[in-house]
């Protein structure tokens, strides 16, 4: 199947359980017209991302340096891990699709995580500080303040990052 998405992009549906990135690149879309200074989104997008980082750290795409390094200083304050991750363009022709303008989702079996920020990013067009967090969103085990069960994974970071950006 193909699609016709809010920006205009034909989509190449290759998996109907990864819907989810679809919706969210046209809330992208839409976010991205209104010219924000900022666009953050939150998805338990993966499983790749899971498998890479684990159940307590989160991973993060943005192609902004500053709001990478603020993000990372932000999560080591408030105890909230995050990574950051590539956008790795050695990878955007896994997106290529010879019937829509992109697949919407990799024609290889290796960087689901990665591909899949990819896909987000052709969304955004005119905001450079975006970030896709890719969260799990749940705890395995207790830790202090968090236990077994439902987790605001990459909150406390972005509330950190947030306060010292904007609030004077």
């Amino acid at each position: 199947d193909v699609l016709a998405s809010r920006k205009g992009l034909s989509v190449e549906i290759g998996n109907t359980d990864a819907e989810g990135r679809l919706v969210l690149a046209d809330m992208l879309s839409e976010a991205d017209d209104e010219n924000p200074d900022m666009v953050l989104d939150f998805a338990t997008l993966t499983g790749a991302a899971r498998v890479a980082m684990g159940p307590e750290v989160t991973p993060f795409y943005t192609h902004s340096d500053t709001l990478a390094a603020g993000l990372t200083e932000a999560a080591q304050a408030a105890h909230d891990p995050l990574w950051r991750m590539p956008l790795w363009p050695g990878y955007d022709d896994w997106l290529d699709s010879s019937i829509a303008d992109v697949s919407h989702i990799s024609s290889s079996p290796m960087g689901g995580s990665i591909t899949a920020a990819l896909f987000l990013a052709r969304f955004v067009d005119n905001c450079h500080d975006w970030v896709h967090f890719d969260t799990y969103a749940w705890n395995l085990k207790p830790r202090a303040g968090r236990p077994v069960g439902g987790e605001a994974q990459a909150i406390r970071a972005v509330y950190h990052y947030l306060e010292a950006r904007f609030a004077g």
